[in-house]
């Protein structure tokens, strides 16, 4: 089998809950490189806060914002912000709830109370920099949302929204936090542009996830993994189970498919 390129979610796929990564996922990205495989970041999180990463991992192309935005080797390829009606009515919807939002946009996050003890823990949580306190009436240019403090019974306002769905942060220590993502714009609409640009099929694609924001790419290249510590109900939309990413999930499902040494 032909193997061409490689999308890897990051939290949870990549990072143990300590934001580490094992040697073995550093060396299995290395080892696919080297055979020619693209690979890619496929993340909820914004691009620009992944630069660290990025160099340490020789990775020079992404999706990120749940499929909102992606390039490959600084060529946008994906360019599909919310509509900024839409943002406007989330907006209204959370100070009614009583719920905080992080707006991503190229280069910015802006947050809507960056001094709430829960904000400040998403932001450390994920080691965001480049934060600024969210404008009155900001509307445009945002490519994915956050939501935290959203207890059980907000999830079904949300919902009514039918261009949304809720997409819970499948990260140890951080509850009631949830990714706001586009039906029509998530990771695996991002993935069939990508494809369709580098002009690869999905069979020869492979994925890795581990959280319900991975389920549209998993189910859209020809070989998926679900991590072992992932969502449970992810594992059904997966063509395979690996071990958890403090096992070495990567690499041990990129052994399975015959391309590490």
């Amino acid at each position: 089998m032909s193997y061409k390129i490689l999308f890897l979610d990051i939290d949870g796929t990549i990072l143990k809950p300590d934001h580490t990564y094992t040697e073995k996922t550093k060396e299995a990205i290395k080892q696919v490189q080297a055979k020619g495989i693209e690979v890619f970041f496929a993340t909820g999180r914004p691009l620009h806060e992944l630069e660290d990463l990025a160099k340490e991992l020789g990775i020079e192309s992404g999706i990120g914002y749940n499929g909102g935005f992606a390039k490959y080797k600084g060529e946008v390829i994906v360019n599909d912000a919310f509509r900024p009606a839409l943002v406007s009515e989330i907006r209204d919807l959370a100070k009614q709830l009583g719920n905080e939002l992080i707006f991503y946009t190229i280069g910015t996050n802006y947050l809507s109370k960056t001094e709430d003890p829960k904000m400040k823990f998403f932001v450390n949580l994920f080691t965001m920099k480049q934060n600024e306190q969210l404008p009155d009436d900001f509307t445009k240019d945002v490519y994915g949302i956050s939501a935290i403090k959203v207890l059980p019974e907000h999830v079904s306002y949300y919902e009514k929204f039918e261009e949304l769905y809720m997409s819970p942060v499948n990260v140890a220590g951080l509850e009631n936090a949830y990714d706001l993502i586009q039906k029509k714009i998530n990771k695996g609409t991002a993935v069939k542009k990508v494809l369709d640009a580098l002009n690869i099929s999905a069979d020869e694609a492979i994925a890795f996830g581990d959280g319900m924001n991975d389920l549209d790419m998993l189910q859209f290249v020809g070989h998926s993994f679900a991590m072992a510590n992932g969502n449970p109900k992810i594992f059904e939309y997966a063509k395979y189970k690996t071990t958890s990413v403090q096992e070495d999930g990567i690499y041990n499902g990129l052994k399975k498919l015959g391309l590490l040494d």
